[in-house]
């Protein structure tokens, strides 16, 4: 049986929706915070094992006959790389014996801005010196960032971001959730590290240039310095630390930690994923090239 963690979020529904594709409901577990959260996949025939990251004997409790776990990244800043030690430390006493976790493709942890991200490496070295035969997917951006990144009110404003001609692989999220339900059917779990990406790299030139093709409006990239929007973001009211981290992201983007391509993700979709004007098409609901479906 396998565990899904953070299983009532975005990507945790994904990979569930994909697994039942390929596998009967008995086989999946899904951890939940919350019953009533949980209760569509407790309809579906899941079994809905209720736990907290910040809790371990409820963790343990969690995986009781569980063989695989996928341990999705958590969302408390603060505190999700000692949740995600808990989640493998109980993996470990449960008798689990495989891991895998949702990590993110990114150069050289040493060089990141966004401080944010060095998290992930340090979850990835926690679950190497476990001692579990696991699976690193270290997925690129989500294509749907862009939607936030660049805002509904692209066609007027145009884009105006610190990434310079920095390039991305970016990838739909349902893409990379369904690649990785089968991997996790069909990968190899001998301390294999899979690279999720796009099958080629886009600036925000690209970005402004596809959305102006699709749309029929004009729509320019402007970058801008680091300092200059940070400051831009404080004036609109956003507080200082995120206003700080989102610039940082933006700029490990410029200065290219997302600029890798592979074909992992396309070898486990069975097709190439979605390029960037399938993807804009969709996430903007515009008139453009049909999305392949699975």
């Amino acid at each position: 049986m396998i565990l899904i963690t953070g299983a009532t979020g975005q990507m945790g529904t994904t990979v569930i929706q994909q697994l039942l594709t390929r596998i009967p409901a008995g086989q999946i577990a899904a951890l939940a915070r919350d019953p009533q959260k949980g209760a569509a996949l407790t309809a579906q025939g899941i079994d809905v094992r209720i736990a907290d990251y910040d809790d371990p004997p409820s963790l343990e409790r969690a995986m009781e006959g569980i063989e695989q776990v996928l341990l999705i990244a958590g969302t408390d800043e603060h505190r999700r790389v000692q949740q995600h030690r808990n989640v493998v430390e109980a993996a470990q006493r449960a008798g689990v014996r495989q891991l895998a976790y949702t990590s993110r493709d990114l150069k050289d942890r040493t060089t990141l801005n966004n401080q944010l991200m060095v998290g992930h490496f340090e979850t990835e070295d926690i679950i190497r010196a476990s001692g579990l035969n696991f699976i690193l997917f270290r997925n690129i951006l989500y294509m749907d960032f862009l939607v936030g990144a660049v805002g509904r009110t692209v066609f007027e404003t145009g884009i105006q971001l610190p990434a310079g001609q920095g390039r991305v692989a970016y990838a739909l999220r349902s893409e990379l959730g369904e690649a990785m339900a089968n991997a996790l059917i069909d990968g190899e779990w001998d301390n294999r590290t899979y690279h999720f990406t796009g099958s080629e790299t886009w600036s925000f030139e690209d970005v402004a240039a596809t959305l102006s093709d699709l749309s029929g409006k004009a729509v320019r990239y402007q970058p801008v310095e680091a300092s200059v929007f940070e400051e831009q973001l404080m004036g609109r009211g956003v507080p200082a630390v995120l206003a700080g981290r989102m610039t940082g992201f933006l700029t490990d983007i410029g200065n290219g930690q997302e600029d890798h391509v592979t074909h992992d993700l396309e070898r486990f979709l069975g097709r190439p994923p979605v390029t960037l004007r399938q993807g804009l098409n969709l996430l903007f609901s515009l008139q453009g090239d049909p999305v392949p479906q699975a």
